[in-house]
């Protein structure tokens, strides 16, 4: 959430296309330096990792930009806190303002319910608010009648949550990636999976700038279908089993993000 008590900031200028990949690596590379994540590697059964072809790289290079146009997107975050410990965020992104709303679930090791609430985030942190429960409204309605100051903000944390949540404010981008510069850079073919009826390509992204050609991958690993459209996204967290996921649905034609958690006092 932001923490800022202006208005919502105009959108940040364009960037130019390697330095939006560039801008999610350094993210994960910097948190793997400092424990958070551990490069994700898994490949479908008997299948063999490879260069990207012609053709991934450009379905690739356009997956961060069909989110950017499908605005407001429809996101499902889960996270794995350690000891048994599971956030399940279920909400929507809007690209252009790079802020995002939705409700969240926590439960314990045995599935038992911790704690559930609304959630707002943007560039700059997260806020929490209680989530009503006499109120059957969608929780971006909800969270538009939460004044600000019933807001709980926060700056993000290296915590699961906080890390997927702050990568979900920077994957859409305005405009497509050049394929060739992907491919050249590392990104490579992981296998391909079938994931709600739909069949994807689960590529490693591109590596940290000024990697080595045979060194580590990129952290983050990601699920394109054959139109280019972002599915699924993973980044692994060291000690725990599982990853971090963002599942895409697509476009919510029906959501609006509120206005008063960011609205100047």
């Amino acid at each position: 959430m932001a923490r800022k008590t202006k208005a919502a900031a105009a959108p940040p200028p364009r960037r130019s296309r390697t330095r939006w990949w560039t801008a999610l690596i350094a993210f994960a590379v910097c948190a793997a330096a400092a424990g958070g994540f551990a490069v994700y590697r898994a490949t479908s059964a008997g299948a063999a990792d490879r260069p990207v072809t012609t053709d991934e790289a450009a379905r690739l290079a356009l997956s961060r930009l069909h989110l950017y146009q499908a605005s407001p997107v429809g996101v499902v975050l889960t996270a794995d806190e350690g000891g048994g410990v599971r956030i399940r965020v279920e909400g929507v992104v809007d690209y252009r303002t790079h802020r995002g709303v939705g409700r969240y679930r926590s439960t314990g090791a045995g599935g038992g319910a911790l704690d559930h609430g609304l959630i707002i985030w943007d560039t700059d942190g997260l806020g929490l608010a209680p989530e009503p429960t006499d109120d059957r409204s969608p929780y971006w309605q909800q969270a538009e009648q939460v004044p600000r100051a019933g807001w709980s903000p926060r700056s993000y944390t290296a915590d699961p949550l906080d890390a997927g949540l702050q990568l979900l404010t920077q994957v859409g981008a305005d405009r497509p990636d050049n394929p060739l510069l992907l491919a050249q850079s590392g990104a490579r073919w992981l296998g391909r999976d079938r994931i709600d009826g739909r069949d994807f390509d689960r590529f490693a992204g591109p590596r940290a700038q000024g990697a080595a050609p045979d060194g580590n991958r990129s952290p983050l690993t990601y699920w394109v279908d054959g139109d280019g459209t972002l599915g699924r996204l993973t980044m692994r967290m060291p000690g725990l089993g599982t990853p971090t996921a963002m599942d895409f649905s697509g476009r919510n034609a029906d959501a609006k993000l509120p206005e008063a958690p960011w609205l100047t006092d």
